[in-house]
């Protein structure tokens, strides 16, 4: 069984060749990405037994889908087949002063029409031992964000760690909820918390001077939250970015240094990348600053790489994390 699991929808990702615009693009080049399975991704290469929970349409596209998770190491067998269409989104590459698009096509997809009786959480979740989901998935309807919140109730009954990046797309709450009406649930029940001030601000209507304040008001109001998570990003250019990280442990405010990224390949699972890193370090080590640290260290290294997925050792991420980022050829 996983010790690590996490749910959300899985999209084809159809990306321009190199750094090509949409007008320009002949072609895509074809993966598969979700947030909170990238997480998944990252943390099977460092050795940790995970598995991905979401729902696919029964067709080859599904079916490949699942095959390029399996190829991953991630454990595919909660995985459920049904609905309509497999979720989509369109990616060109920034570069220099030109940012990076996308575009979204998962109105209808197999995830957003699930059925929440479809997943049996107490099978899946009993023997794992950690539990990560993101705000996205419970934007995509109701019935995907009361099967979140199922597998959350239960995560706390078996006592798991449960992890929720609460970062959402606004323009995707199209079933008539707001963030506001269904996050502050789930939040509730989720032990480490990435958010920023402003998210909290908007979604819980709590306010404070800065980061830390604002970490130790959402606290009173959820005392299951222990840890409050945020990055940084300094964007100089489309190419050129700085990235640090702050960990509020209800005691006191923890801070990276920058880590500098160019040029940059491919930005799309920075975030992701960040909370896998985050999550082996709090498993791993018995040190929160060196968790953060790795953390953020995971997430540059991520940059240089295309896919929405970190392929990485943990040896490659700790050489950033100890300062290593000549990028001298390795032999």
């Amino acid at each position: 069984m996983a010790q690590i699991v996490s749910f959300g929808e899985v999209l084809m990702r159809l990306s321009t060749p190199g750094f090509s615009r949409f007008e320009q693009a002949r072609q895509f080049n074809v993966t598969y990405a979700g947030g909170e399975a990238n997480v998944s991704t990252a943390l099977a290469y460092w050795g940790h037994h995970t598995a991905h929970v979401t729902r696919f349409p029964d067709s080859p596209i599904g079916r490949a889908a699942a095959q390029y998770m399996q190829f991953h190491g991630v454990d595919i067998s909660h995985i459920i087949y049904g609905g309509p269409r497999m979720a989509v989104y369109y990616l060109e590459t920034g570069a220099a002063l030109r940012g990076s698009q996308i575009v979204y096509d998962r109105a209808n997809s197999s995830l957003a029409e699930i059925d929440p009786k479809e997943i049996d959480w107490d099978s899946i979740l009993k023997d794992a031992k950690w539990f990560h989901w993101a705000g996205i998935t419970p934007a995509l309807s109701q019935g995907a964000a009361d099967a979140l919140l199922d597998g959350i109730k239960v995560a706390r009954k078996y006592g798991l760690t449960v992890s929720g990046d609460i970062f959402y797309r606004a323009n995707l709450w199209k079933y008539g909820k707001k963030p506001s009406e269904v996050l502050p649930e789930l939040t509730a029940g989720t032990d480490i918390v990435i958010a920023n001030g402003e998210n909290i601000k908007e979604i819980f209507g709590i306010g404070g001077n800065d980061f830390r304040e604002s970490c130790v008001n959402l606290q009173k109001e959820y005392p299951q939250v222990s840890t409050v998570v945020d990055t940084k990003r300094t964007s100089i250019s489309a190419s050129h970015n700085l990235l640090r990280a702050y960990l509020w442990n209800g005691s006191e405010l923890l801070e990276t240094e920058d880590v500098e990224i160019n040029p940059i390949i491919d930005r799309v699972g920075g975030g992701d990348a960040f909370i896998a890193g985050l999550i082996h370090g709090l498993i791993t080590f018995d040190d929160q600053q060196k968790a953060l640290e790795f953390g953020v260290a995971a997430s540059a290294l991520k940059h240089t790489i295309e896919g929405d997925a970190l392929i990485s050792t943990i040896a490659e991420v700790e050489a950033i994390r100890q300062g290593e980022t000549s990028g001298r050829i390795k032999r």
